[in-house]
């Protein structure tokens, strides 16, 4: 059964942290985290991904980016990263890591655009991506969740 989730982009200021708290809103239970393989550490989110994230009701203030580290990696069920370079990079920094970590549009077999330094209009591109993903995940780790039948 999965209890944690590990959100992974490049600097934590952008994808992963809307990811996370998408997440997070949607299934209270998980532990979900987020992380940067490049983080811009100890960073806010960027106040684009805070504006989107306030119109969802979800407060991003106190985010504050961090760097991805082999504890996280090995103290996460599963890891959801934005691009397939980001897969590769992972599975080749932690090969213990090996089969808990895809895309977040794995379904899509495609990549969340990297919003950052853009306008809200990019941001709002990517955010729809983002919630793509998350929807398409909450379907399994609901199912992951169930009780088998007596």
């Amino acid at each position: 059964m999965i209890r944690s989730v590990l959100m992974v982009c490049e600097g934590n200021i952008c994808r992963s942290p809307l990811a996370a708290a998408l997440l997070a809103r949607e299934m209270p239970e998980l532990e979900v985290t987020s992380a940067g393989t490049h983080a811009l550490v100890g960073w806010p989110a960027d106040p684009h991904a805070v504006e989107l994230m306030r119109e969802r009701d979800i407060d991003l203030s106190d985010h504050s980016a961090r760097t991805l580290s082999p504890h996280l990696m090995r103290s996460h069920d599963l890891v959801l990263v934005m691009t397939l370079a980001q897969r590769k990079e992972l599975l080749a920094r932690y090969p213990f890591s090996r089969g808990r970590v895809y895309r977040l549009l794995h379904d899509e077999q495609g990549d969340v655009v990297d919003p950052y330094r853009q306008d809200l209009t990019a941001f709002r591109s990517s955010l729809a991506q983002i919630e793509r993903g998350v929807f398409s995940w909450l379907h399994r780790l609901r199912a992951s969740r169930l009780e088998p039948a007596s």
